[in-house]
């Protein structure tokens, strides 16, 4: 009798890490590509995303980190509201800023979306629906976010944001995108 109780446990243990690791494994390739799709996909979709917020996700097997700056607060939590019911989203861990309050930045965010958008050589820029060249502005200090076609249109949105006046420092973080 001790002896089967003992081939019984012995069984559920060998058993037992298996399935437990079948739950809780990190999850294919596959499906790590479709939770990045999704979490793409409820991001873009939120109402209200402009070109002074900059919203970046990092999936790392079923957590998902939110990247970013906001300006205003109810993004930041309809970000992780809509990535959390996300099937396979395990863990949602929302790092991203809001920016403060401001009356000179928003006024500075008005100089720099004009001119920038209005330049003739980034207008291209002005007619998609998302904006890819995201204007962040925080206390005086600009980072220019996103995606151009080419570095002259890099340079061109990096000179024409530091015309502008009021604007204590600029990053020109835009990323060419190869292949044009």
């Amino acid at each position: 009798m001790v002896r089967n109780v003992l081939a019984f446990i012995l069984l559920l243990s060998s058993i037992a890490p298996q399935s437990v690791g079948q739950e809780r494994g990190a999850p294919s390739a596959k499906e790590e590509e479709r939770i990045t799709k999704a979490v793409r996909h409820e991001l873009l979709m939120l109402p209200y995303v402009g070109v002074f917020d900059n919203l970046a996700f990092k999936v790392e097997g079923r957590d998902v980190t939110l990247l970013g700056q906001v300006v205003r607060p109810t993004m930041k939590s309809d970000a992780e509201s809509r990535v959390k019911h996300i099937e396979g989203v395990e863990h949602v861990d929302n790092q991203i800023e809001v920016l403060p309050v401001s009356p000179m930045d928003d006024q500075l965010r008005r100089r720099l979306y004009r001119a920038i958008y209005r330049y003739p050589a980034l207008q291209k820029y002005a007619i998609v629906p998302q904006k890819p060249i995201r204007i962040i502005v925080k206390n005086g200090h600009l980072t220019l976010e996103g995606v151009v076609d080419s570095e002259a249109d890099k340079n061109i949105a990096g000179i024409r944001a530091n015309g502008v006046s009021g604007v204590f420092s600029v990053d020109n973080d835009l990323r060419v995108e190869s292949g044009k």
